[in-house]
């Protein structure tokens, strides 16, 4: 379960909006985490909480294939995204670090910025506690969950 603040982005969010390619020059997430939407929203790593959840259109991390990306917005403390869509890669690259993403076009067009949802990957719903509206998304195999607990692919392999 997942439960926070929205900050909401539109269409077309590309990786390098998402983590500037002038800071891949490190892997330190908490570095990665401080420039985190800084091209799109430059005051977004200071008004982000541990546990928010991001919102955006479609084609969230289109784009290159960086995995910093999932990186800097999970390091940033965000528990979630949701999206209309993304893109393939983007996608893959976040359940291999254990960063949940919900493909959503209702929840994508209806949550606003500020709203407070709580996501619940087991269930397949959102629920928008600040507008009063629930939205179903196709839930997680058990076998992404397992992933996402885990913290990331590489965690739940050295589990085993």
């Amino acid at each position: 379960m997942h439960k926070g603040k929205v900050h909401k982005f539109g269409d077309d969010v590309n990786t390098d909006e998402i983590i500037p390619a002038r800071y891949l020059n490190t892997t330190d997430r908490g570095e990665l985490a401080s420039h985190c939407m800084e091209d799109a929203d430059p005051r977004f790593a200071k008004k982000v909480k541990p546990g928010d959840i991001m919102v955006a259109g479609k084609n969230f991390g289109c784009g290159s294939s960086r995995e910093h990306a999932p990186i800097a917005i999970k390091a940033a403390g965000v528990s979630c995204v949701i999206a209309e869509s993304f893109a393939r890669i983007f996608s893959r690259n976040s359940i291999n670090i254990g960063l949940p993403i919900i493909e959503s076009p209702e929840a994508s067009e209806r949550i606003k910025n500020g709203d407070i949802v709580s996501v619940d990957t087991v269930k397949g719903s959102i629920k928008n506690i600040t507008r009063k509206e629930k939205y179903a998304f196709e839930k997680y195999p058990p076998f992404m969950r397992k992933i996402i607990k885990a913290g990331g692919l590489m965690e739940k392999i050295k589990r085993r």
